[in-house]
This record gives structure tokens, C-alpha cells and sequence, in this order.
């Protein structure tokens, strides 16, 4: 069964510096439409450094898909490239160090073409207040009643 909440956004490219700020504010684009600007800061860190290792080990002139999910509980964004070259976390920190940091979960996994690096963070639905006033403070020298449907 399908969320009813299900997001999805997906970019096939060819990995360059200009094309990761690129991908970084297309993004954030996406999350504050979602209504998640929580977490536009710490999902484009960690996309910036998935998409920074595609160009740092693959090279310019590879190619890659991101993806990008949001089921109304978790974000998740994934990386696909060509090389078959598999990540390693380092025990000096690095790149996939700051995504372990920025996420909930991540991973690696083979595929016919290359791999996939991915990482989700809990991202659920905001909730949204309603716009009824509160009733007067006691001790305020007005006091208007307050609408029937702020007493339900």
C-alpha cells in the first residue's frame, strides 16, 4: 500500500562541481515544498557529501542518479553511480562519517551497474496548529468570549 504522503524525486546527471550546488538547492527545493525546512540543512549536507564522493572517486565525467523520498515518516536519498567501486566509512572521519552523522540510517549496495549509496532521516508529517485565538489571559480588563469552536 502506498502512503498517501509519498514524495518522490529523481535526477539522472553528469557529476561536476556546479552540478552539486545545483542538485543541493533543487533538494531544498523539494523539502520546503514538503513543508520539511527541518531538515533542508542536515539532508543537503549529506546529499552534498554522497554527490562530493561520486566526484571525488568516479571522476567528472561520470554519471549518477539521486533520488530523493518522503514517505510522511522518513526521508530517504539515494545515490547510483556507474563505478563499481565500493565505499569504505574511514576511522578518520570523512565523507560518509558526516553522512552517518547527519542520518538515522545508511548503507551500500552492489548493483548490475555500479552502486547505490543511500541514508534516510525520520521526517514525519508536520503538524499544523489551528488558527483559533486563546481566550484572554485572566486579569486582562477586555475579554471577548471566545468562539464556540475554540471550546470544543
Amino acid at each position: 500500500m502506498t502512503d498517501p504522503l509519498d514524495r518522490h524525486y529523481s535526477v539522472e546527471l553528469q557529476v561536476s562541481a556546479q552540478r552539486v550546488s545545483q542538485v543541493r538547492r533543487i533538494v531544498a527545493a523539494h523539502l520546503r515544498h514538503w513543508s520539511l525546512e527541518l531538515q533542508v540543512r542536515p539532508v543537503c549536507r549529506a546529499t552534498d557529501e554522497l554527490l562530493t564522493n561520486v566526484l571525488r572517486h568516479v571522476g567528472d565525467a561520470g554519471r549518477c542518479v539521486v533520488e530523493l523520498r518522503w514517505t510522511g515518516r522518513h526521508i530517504t536519498v539515494s545515490v547510483a553511480d556507474d563505478s563499481a567501486r565500493m565505499p569504505r566509512l574511514l576511522p578518520a572521519g570523512g565523507g560518509l562519517s558526516r553522512v552517518m552523522a547527519l542520518s538515522d540510517s545508511w548503507g551500500t549496495c552492489r548493483t548490475t551497474d555500479g552502486k547505490v549509496v543511500w541514508f534516510t532521516r525520520y521526517a514525519e508529517a508536520p503538524q499544523t496548529a489551528g488558527l483559533l485565538p486563546y481566550p484572554p489571559l485572566p486579569g486582562v480588563r477586555e475579554s471577548r468570549p471566545a468562539p464556540l469552536a475554540a471550546l470544543v
